[in-house]
């Protein structure tokens, strides 16, 4: 059971919390516990790094910033025992979760689970700091962005655990932004496939390094809500809750939806390259120094000329980042181009689905229903179970809205 930062904001929600754990120990359940820093304690810790030191050592930092889970799961743990529940908190050390040297953002490579077995069977429920681990130099590391969640499924995996419960402040994936579109509805299931999708593509209920590592290991989670009434307990013939989303295999998915979201991305910047030289090496002159310079690349698309020789490239960036590649571009070894444009402003609108595999026709349906709507493509990508598009951001969310419905996706009134 992992629980993020707004779910442990205070004490009083660190309680609503522990009644969660609670209904599942009282359930038979052996728990294991990883939780987040207090929400906006991780970026005031951030921050007095600064203060002391605009150059800090990194090493230090990740001391620093580790502190906000240990007093998180200390609390989890006190008041879980004033419950009448068996608690132990352990930072990331004593587990041991085992990293690489990358301070700020180290990878997982490997977890002893000894400890937090031992400690379950005998009917403990061990509290796991999230975020962070240990180095082979007996450092303190942490995760980077997305590190709790990380940590909770990398926990499960190691202990062999039947689900990973991400608790957070809402109830499920949906298949559009509800404060958007206020017709989307809560997936019962979704594939890891499709939640990764997602994920990348702006839907922020969970990160994408932890659903690469959940599908990578097999680890089933459920996405939930602290808020809910921990009370209620589960559902007949739900085994993981009255409310939630499953994120599975694709085999456990009976029926597939042929698009079961819409996403949507803001402020993506295009460049377009027009006439250049077409020749072995071309793609990597354009995106190795973008790549060095540390700027991400989304969409992608190449013209070639009939004849060959030459070629027009347009590609997408973050909008924060566009003036910095058109700067590193314009000053690219080896690059020779006719002229270099762009513009700030785009919204990115995703349809994704496993069923997309075996139907034809989506992404045409797709341009037909923005069509309708007088909204024009600027780019297309598409990959098996996604199809993306590149549109002006002022038709954002009337683009979301129209391929929510077009696609069968707002919930039945009534």
């Amino acid at each position: 059971m992992k629980f993020g930062g707004t779910s442990v904001a205070n004490v009083e929600r660190i309680r609503q919390a522990a009644r969660h754990v609670k209904r599942e120990v009282e359930a038979g359940h052996e728990v294991a516990v990883v939780v987040s820093a207090m929400s906006g304690k991780t970026n005031e810790l951030v921050g007095w790094c600064a203060e002391a030191a605009p150059m800090h050592d990194a090493r230090e930092y990740d001391a620093v910033v580790a502190s906000g889970e240990q007093v998180t799961a200390g609390l989890m743990a006190i008041v879980l025992s004033e419950m009448g529940i068996q608690s132990r908190s352990y930072a990331g050390w004593q587990v041991p979760i085992h990293t690489d040297d990358a301070h700020g953002s180290a990878r997982i490579t490997g977890i002893d689970p000894a400890n937090l077995n031992e400690r379950m069977s005998s009917g403990w429920v061990p509290v796991v700091t999230g975020f962070q681990g240990i180095s082979d130099k007996n450092r303190i590391t942490t995760l980077g962005r997305g590190g709790s969640d990380t940590s909770a499924v990398a926990v499960a995996a190691a202990v062999k655990a039947d689900r990973c419960d991400i608790y957070t402040d809402v109830d499920g994936v949906y298949t559009t932004d509800p404060r958007i579109a206020p017709k989307a509805k809560r997936l019962d299931r979704v594939s890891f496939e499709e939640m990764l999708e997602m994920a990348s593509l702006g839907a922020k209920v969970l990160q994408t390094r932890s659903v690469e590592l959940a599908m990578a290991q097999g680890v089933r989670l459920v996405v939930r809500s602290t808020f809910d009434d921990p009370q209620a307990g589960n559902a007949p013939g739900s085994e993981w809750g009255m409310t939630g989303t499953l994120v599975c295999d694709e085999d456990e998915i009976m029926e597939k939806q042929i698009v079961s979201g819409v996403t949507l991305a803001r402020a993506e910047a295009k460049i377009t390259l027009r006439k250049v030289k077409d020749k072995p090496g071309v793609a990597a002159a354009v995106f190795g120094p973008l790549a060095d310079a540390r700027i991400v690349v989304d969409m992608i698309v190449q013209n070639i000329s009939d004849d060959g020789q030459i070629t027009d490239i347009t590609f997408t960036v973050p909008d924060s980042e566009f003036d910095k590649a058109m700067k590193v571009l314009r000053n690219a070894p080896d690059l020779e181009y006719e002229s270099i444009s762009g513009s700030k402003g785009g919204a990115k609108i995703s349809v994704v689905g496993v069923g997309m595999r075996s139907h034809a026709g989506v992404a045409a349906s797709m341009f037909r229903a923005l069509s309708d709507k007088g909204i024009n493509i600027q780019l297309i990508t598409t990959s098996e179970i996604k199809t993306s598009v590149l549109i002006d951001e002022e038709y954002a969310e009337l683009a979301v809205r129209a391929l929510h419905t077009y696609y069968g996706l707002d919930k039945a009134e009534g």
